[in-house]
């Protein structure tokens, strides 16, 4: 691979790769390395949103976000900040990314309802008719862990979750596409994660809603620690004081959290993130 495309603006393309791990192994603008990728993503940076327990929006530009989640080693982010990078290291590789923006959807009677404030990606690859939905910043247990053709109707098994995508009726002038996860523990079946179509959003469109997000008084993820990692067995998410583990066989256990020096153990031990100093985990 040339120099010049391993790199983008503030973007280290080799040392992301060190970062999830893959060093060595084969790359390809192909399928197999859009798998293998985002799954060894989703692996080795955790899902979590301390910054904007502080007040504050995290900075999207890729030197930033490298200085983040890949030098840092000890931090993760949340999806503005995961797929802005994966983005970028996919469009170093040779895809070609068309960027999302999402309703979340998990719980909601009517989708509507809610906004759309998660990022993911549509990723094309050279010879295959069907462009990809991939995503590493779902930050819920029913997150892909690997791309799955914008195909409807259709179960995917991704690296031992099932997933789908189905259409639903609405006003737009786009088809409205939902992903959908098995959830045998919680639902017993097919649980809607998130809806979206596939116009194009820019980076000034993230900016603002990563800013809404991270500031918003009413954003849940401006008011308690949301953390979550992937386990070669398990998911393992803090939600507030408490600390959830859903293991493969969809076994799911929960605890709470005593006091503040608990948390903060809990998370350099157990989710591998050094927390800010002077930040206060539980209020």
């Amino acid at each position: 691979m040339p120099d010049s495309a391993r790199t983008t603006t503030g973007f280290d393309l080799d040392a992301y790769l060190d970062r999830i791990g893959w060093e060595g192994k084969r790359l390809a603008v192909d399928v197999d390395t859009l798998s293998g990728v985002q799954l060894a993503h989703v692996r080795a940076v955790p899902f979590e949103n301390l910054d904007a327990l502080t007040g504050t929006a995290p900075s999207l530009e890729l030197a930033d976000l490298m200085a983040k989640l890949v030098h840092g080693r000890r931090r993760g982010g949340y999806c503005y900040e995961h797929n802005t990078l994966f983005a970028a290291a996919l469009e170093a590789l040779g895809f070609r990314v068309t960027r999302l923006n999402a309703r979340v959807v998990v719980g909601a009677d009517r989708f509507e309802d809610r906004p759309r404030t998660h990022m993911a990606l549509l990723v094309e690859i050279p010879g295959d008719p069907r462009p990809y939905l991939a995503d590493v910043g779902f930050g819920a247990v029913g997150s892909l862990l690997e791309p799955v053709p914008l195909t409807a109707d259709t179960e995917f098994h991704d690296a031992g979750r099932r997933h789908r995508l189905v259409h639903v009726p609405h006003r737009g002038p786009l088809e409205m596409w939902v992903l959908e996860a098995y959830r045998q523990a919680s639902t017993g079946g097919w649980e809607a994660q998130y809806a979206f179509t596939v116009e194009p959003f820019e980076p000034s469109d993230y900016e603002m809603i990563n800013w809404h997000i991270a500031t918003n008084p009413r954003s849940p993820f401006s008011r308690r620690p949301y953390v979550q990692r992937l386990m070669p067995d398990r998911h393992v998410l803090l939600d507030g004081d408490r600390v959830i583990e859903t293991r493969d066989d969809g076994t799911v256990t929960e605890r709470k959290l005593t006091d503040e020096a608990e948390a903060r153990r809990v998370l350099e031990a157990d989710f591998g993130i050094d927390v800010p100093g002077g930040l206060t985990l539980l209020g």
